[in-house]
């Protein structure tokens, strides 16, 4: 059994709605991940089952390895079809804004969520949500919001309803939001929620291949050589991988061709600490990705220094500025958390 997370207000508020609605929009995160496109296509085959009319708004491109998963193909790139995309933002009855806890963290598709007069719910497990939605649910101890669709799904009567392809979706989303079970997923509740997917067929281990086993040879050479060009602060307990825009142009470098990068110094021994800087192929900036072992807070380093947040071992953030601003911030950082990285925890 699970155990009630989601407070029941929240969700008999959120029934309430679905019984008036017809056309709902579902919008997630720039640069949307594992979690954001897994969670999103999940709740969409739920509500698709309750025939509604539903659409799926992404501020860019996402991933080529997530482009296996059923319901992929209807998703609107705002960066591409912004017509579009305002005009299912503004006929919503209902929008779901998932996987992000604030209006920035969708980019440009922000002017039209705030605007459409649709009834607003925000679900989302990242830390100091701002109030922007009719209901909020926010649960930062959970370990990906693709966990919370399936619990509120579950919490509505609506497990029954759980297709195949909506399961297929939730595991991605929990999957990759975990590193592949490998932090954030000590909760005995995350391999109960785990045996009911698998209730519903779902092969665990060939969605681990498509997500984790396709990727191109440029991929690989790629990874070699940041991890020839890795700096490691042995003192410190930590290690900074960079990549540049012209690197990425060496590479062929294809969005998602970085994912996991960040965790590899981890198997470094004594390495607690991880951090990769990547330049924006399309915004001058840095993007920030921070990962870290035991009970050291990664979150508390990408607010400080990073104008970012997340969660206790795997967060993230974003340097307007050059690369060697960025990596001055995370000399900066290691030396101020000196005292945590140190310790055996």
């Amino acid at each position: 059994m699970l155990s009630k997370i989601i407070q029941q207000s929240n969700i008999d508020h959120f029934a309430k709605w679905l019984n008036k609605a017809e056309k709902i929009t579902i919008v997630t995160h720039l640069s949307p991940d594992g979690d954001a496109i897994g969670s999103a296509l999940g709740l969409m085959h739920y509500l698709d089952g309750q025939d509604k009319e539903v659409n799926i708004v992404v501020p860019n491109a996402f991933p080529d390895f997530l482009q296996w998963m059923s319901g992929s193909q209807r998703i609107i790139r705002y960066d591409k079809h912004a017509e579009k995309a305002n005009q299912v933002i503004a006929e919503a009855d209902i929008i779901c804004c998932l996987d992000f806890n604030n209006l920035k963290r969708i980019d440009n598709v922000a002017p039209a969520v705030a605007e459409s007069p649709a009834r607003k719910i925000l679900i989302d497990h990242h830390i100091d949500p701002e109030p922007f939605c009719g209901i909020t649910i926010s649960h930062p101890q959970v370990a990906s919001t693709a966990e919370l669709v399936f619990r509120l799904i579950c919490r509505m009567g609506g497990f029954e309803d759980i297709t195949l392809e909506c399961a297929e979706c939730i595991y991605t989303g929990m999957m990759t939001d975990t590193g592949g079970f490998t932090f954030n997923s000590n909760d005995r509740e995350i391999y109960f929620i785990i045996s009911e997917l698998l209730s519903k067929g779902i092969d665990k281990d060939a969605i681990y291949r498509k997500v984790f086993n396709t990727y191109s040879e440029g991929r690989l050479r790629l990874m070699g050589h940041v991890l020839t060009h890795m700096q490691v602060y042995p003192e410190f307990r930590s290690a900074l991988i960079t990549l540049t825009k012209k690197e990425q142009q060496q590479f062929d470098y294809k969005r998602g061709d970085s994912e996991g990068f960040v965790n590899m110094p981890l198997s470094i021994r004594g390495v607690k600490f991880s951090v990769f800087l990547r330049e924006d192929t399309e915004k001058d900036m840095i993007k920030v990705s921070l990962r870290s072992t035991g009970e050291f807070p990664c979150n508390k380093v990408a607010a400080d220094f990073f104008g970012g947040g997340g969660h206790l071992n795997a967060s993230g953030g974003e340097v307007y500025g050059s690369m060697e601003e960025a990596i001055r911030r995370f000399k900066e950082a290691i030396i101020k958390y000196e005292p945590l990285l140190i310790t055996k925890k």
